[in-house]
This record gives structure tokens, C-alpha cells and sequence, in this order.
């Protein structure tokens, strides 16, 4: 969702997010909080809330007609391809209803993969 005022921190971006995305978007922000590890950072990067370790590692976004996380790393939309199969993706973006957020035992593991890949480039 686009505003007039940049965001400039997560929590100002989903406070500028309508129901029922915001609510999505805040259950997904906190799964992935979950599993990162504690050195991990949340930035506006691109205008859009991501989490970063050792590099950027997810990212989440509102708009008019759906919500999106984009696991920033190669090839993870791929291996993940059976358990995406119901949602609308494509090389950086998986894409789900702004009222249905993604399951969160996936959530996890796709977070945690982008973990474990950050680390072996670091």
C-alpha cells in the first residue's frame, strides 16, 4: 500500500496498513521474529519492512489486492515449490490474500533457510 509519508521504520509502515492486511502482516512479523536469531535487525529497505542477518533475509509488503513476503534469497521460491503450490509466486515474490497469511511452520522454514544461506556467505 502506497502513502504519502515514507515510512520509516516497520512499525510505522504497518501502522499506515489497513485491516485485514495489517493484522496478517503483524502475525507474520512475528513469526519471523520468532526464529531469527537475536542479532537480527528490522529496516525499511526499498519502502518496505525487512529483516536483515548477515545480509538481507525476508521482506513483507501490503498491497491493494494482496500481501506479499519476499525471501531474498536465490532459488528459495524453488525448492519450496510443493508447499507454494497454492499461491501466486515468481523468482523473489510469493504472493497470498491479505486475510489469509501464509502458514506459519512455512514461514519458519523459509526464514530459516534464508538464515542458514546468509551464514554460509558470510
Amino acid at each position: 500500500m502506497k502513502s504519502a509519508k515514507k515510512p520509516k521504520t516497520p512499525d510505522e509502515y504497518l501502522g499506515g496498513i489497513p485491516e485485514p492486511a495489517h493484522s496478517t502482516l503483524q502475525h507474520i512479523r512475528e513469526v519471523i521474529q520468532s526464529v531469527v536469531p537475536k542479532e537480527t535487525t528490522e529496516v525499511i529497505s526499498y519502502g518496505i519492512p525487512m529483516f536483515k542477518y548477515k545480509g538481507m533475509l525476508v521482506a513483507y509488503a501490503a498491497y491493494a489486492k494482496h500481501c506479499s513476503l519476499f525471501p531474498t534469497g536465490s532459488g528459495l521460491i524453488e525448492r519450496f515449490s510443493k508447499e507454494l503450490k497454492n499461491y501466486s509466486t515468481n523468482k523473489g515474490t510469493i504472493r497470498f490474500p491479505a486475510d489469509k497469511p501464509l502458514p506459519d511452520a512455512l514461514i519458519k522454514k523459509i526464514v530459516k533457510a534464508r538464515v542458514a544461506e546468509n551464514r554460509e556467505w558470510d
